[in-house]
């Protein structure tokens, strides 16, 4: 059975890096067509970042240790002393669940660094993706997933990265948007919608080894995850179809795949955790707040995001974190309590709303502080670099 579950894991691992080539095509097919290319390289070189810096000091902060239940330690940097053929609580051997995680590390940064592309510094961006991988993902990782951890010891429920992965990365892309500003020249002409269809395409089959994966074992609760993630996915992907029909009177490609994108994210943190109905009513809610953020809220704030990043991973993030306390059930899952819906009362929901907030807030401040830093020496904006350019003359 070890062989199994390390090859699960393997496998699981690889379908979470094709994750990000498809992010890349998602992206890449939204966004105006001279910006593609940049969009593509932004997205894609994450690949080569995020895995020296996980392998450097990633794995060590996350899982090394434990100070305040906040961080670990760099006692296991470049995994130093870390004996990958040993075999965790749940039967894996450390150096197998240290690459799954390091998909994780992967896909994050890869999220939030689309929604400025066309307007924001690519020298920023690569320093501040440094920067909060060590300061803001790695910590909240270990908060979340690693035993000692803070959120984790308040009894927060993330099943596979609701919080660590689509909270965090929507509300970075949110802070980036704003700080960054809107473009002078807005265009909404998509480059490729062909694009668009392979990226949605890619995630959707990368996300069986996000969700089903993090079961960390060929189990029920892996079959639980795949179910669960079919279905949200399939929900809220009719659900938006069936809004942009009632509002605008017809059906678009790109709207579609939106949806599809919240159903997967909404459903995350509690894929192995709910039934397959609280699934359906997961991926149809999700759907619903994101598709109203974007139609109705966004067009009303100060914020740039190019491809949605907030309005799809951070909207639809923050209701299944706290979804999952309505829909959990002790019956599909032995490692959690039951939900509101469940006979567990109150408890876990006013659990995973605190802990969402308490997410939210940590990752707001420490992203505030990182970008005041950095743009004290980098520019951030390329509209304000070319001002800056023109006053001087």
């Amino acid at each position: 059975m070890l062989k199994v579950n390390t090859l699960f894991i393997m496998t699981a691992s690889i379908l979470v890096l094709l994750m990000t080539p498809g992010l890349a095509f998602f992206y890449g097919g939204l966004v105006n067509r001279r910006h593609a290319n940049n969009m593509l390289l932004t997205v894609f070189m994450m690949c080569g970042l995020a895995v020296i810096l996980w392998i450097t000091v990633g794995y060590s902060l996350s899982f090394s240790g434990n100070h305040w239940g906040i961080v670990g330690n760099l006692n296991n940097i470049l995994m130093i002393h870390v004996p990958i053929d040993a075999i965790t609580k749940t039967g894996i051997p450390i150096g197998d669940y240290a690459m799954f995680m390091m998909m994780f590390a992967i896909i994050t940064p890869a999220i939030f660094c689309g929604s400025v592309v066309g307007h924001g510094r690519f020298n920023f961006l690569v320093m501040f993706t440094i920067c909060w991988s060590i300061f803001v993902y790695y910590p909240l990782v270990h908060m979340v997933w690693a035993p000692h951890g803070l959120l984790a010891r308040l009894g927060a429920v993330d099943f596979a990265g609701g919080l660590v992965v689509h909270v965090n990365a929507g509300i970075t892309a949110l802070i980036l948007s704003a700080w960054v500003g809107r473009r002078k020249d807005v265009r909404s002409q998509r480059n490729n919608l062909s694009w668009v269809l392979i990226g949605t395409a890619l995630l959707w089959i990368g996300w069986y080894g996000f969700n089903a994966g993090s079961a960390l074992a060929v189990n029920d609760t892996a079959v639980q995850a795949m179910l669960t993630t079919t279905i949200s996915c399939s929900s809220a992907m009719v659900t938006w179809m069936l809004l942009d029909r009632y509002q605008f009177n017809h059906v678009t490609l790109a709207g579609v795949c939106n949806g599809a994108i919240t159903g997967l994210v909404a459903i995350t943190p509690g894929a192995g955790y709910v039934t397959l109905g609280g699934s359906m009513i997961i991926g149809i809610v999700g759907a619903i707040v994101s598709q109203y953020f974007i139609t109705k809220i966004k067009p009303q704030l100060p914020i740039d995001d190019v491809v949605d990043a907030f309005g799809c991973h951070g909207v639809s993030g923050i209701w299944g974190s706290i979804a999952t306390g309505i829909f959990a059930s002790h019956q599909i899952s032995h490692l959690v309590p039951n939900g509101l819906l469940f006979g567990g009362g109150l408890h876990l929901l006013l659990v995973q709303i605190f802990v969402t907030l308490l997410t939210i807030i940590f990752i707001g401040v420490m992203d505030i502080i990182l970008i005041k830093l950095l743009s004290i020496i980098l520019p951030v904006s390329i509209d304000n670099e070319k001002l800056a350019a023109i006053q001087s003359k």
